[in-house]
């Protein structure tokens, strides 16, 4: 098995603490911002539009990745709910900040009339990047429990304060139990999502359908790998626990699906059948006339 031995936070002094997590979380963001900025300069689209959307982007997904870690873990802050502020101690969800930064960043986009999906097309992938960096912190922190297992690649927390360890004597009475790496599942997942956007570069019609595809895509992983992990179930369905992303992620998997068959379009195939059938209907015409 794999022995994860880092302490969750970076440092801790006084009132002030930063844990690997908000560390890595805050790389991530940066490396997107900069790949979105360099990328959109093909286009015209000025570094200014860039870093304004990201501004707003950035804040909604602070508030949203917050609410959404809050909310899967309500019981801890009923009891505690003076750290529900404390986003640099870690604790962030990422469907809510892909949410809520959509929301700021594409309404904000939207009132300014900004290229809102030309610049959505090169955030996809760039946002698939930072999420991979991202999740770095998460293996740092132990910050996400799964279900055991005896595969090799299995990982235990060896540090007192990790939160996988403190989560997996609790649930499992036993702090060296090996769990999986869901959170490296999810990382792999991600880079063939990034590897799947840059072959689609161009290939589509309409602006923003590569977003679309990053939001299909990154449903059906985190929905499927989701069951590895141990968040509060909400209900069942058989044997199967649903959790608070399962909901999520089913909606915009439902969602994305519905933009998808509606506005997906790959760029030139209507034409070349456009063209095909000119070139047929012309050479019936030339056999006629010489008829």
């Amino acid at each position: 098995m794999i022995t994860i031995p880092f302490n969750p936070m970076m440092f801790d002094i006084g009132p002030f603490a930063m844990s690997w997590h908000g560390f890595w979380s805050f790389i991530g963001i940066l490396v997107a911002v900069f790949l979105v900025a360099r990328w959109s300069k093909r286009d015209g689209i000025s570094t200014d539009i860039v870093y304004d959307v990201a501004l707003w982007g950035i804040l909604g997904g602070i508030i949203g990745a917050r609410l959404m870690h809050v909310f899967d873990n309500t019981d801890y802050y009923f009891e505690n709910p003076g750290k529900i502020f404390a986003v640099w101690q870690g604790g962030i969800g990422f469907l809510g900040a892909m949410i809520g930064g959509i929301f700021a960043g594409g309404i904000f986009a939207k009132i300014k009339k900004y290229p809102v999906g030309k610049i959505a097309d090169y955030a996809a992938p760039a946002m698939a990047i930072a999420h991979i960096i991202g999740r770095i912190g998460d293996i740092w922190n132990g910050e996400h429990l799964s279900k055991p297992t005896d595969l090799p690649w299995g990982w235990i927390f060896s540090h007192p304060n990790s939160p996988g360890r403190v989560g997996a004597e609790r649930l499992f009475n036993d702090p060296n139990i090996a769990v999986h790496p869901a959170v490296v599942y999810e990382m792999i997942w991600n880079a063939f999502t990034v590897l799947f956007l840059f072959k689609s570069r161009g290939k589509f019609k309409m602006d923003g359908s590569l977003w679309i595809i990053y939001m299909f895509m990154y449903s059906i992983g985190r929905f499927i790998i989701q069951f590895a992990r141990m968040d509060d179930v909400k209900f069942s369905i058989g044997r199967l626990g649903i959790q608070e992303a399962h909901i999520v992620t089913f909606s915009i998997f439902v969602i994305t699906l519905i933009l998808s068959i509606l506005f997906l379009r790959i760029r030139g195939n209507n034409s070349d059948i456009t063209q095909k059938i000119k070139k047929v209907s012309g050479r019936k015409r030339k056999s006629q006339a010489r008829a």
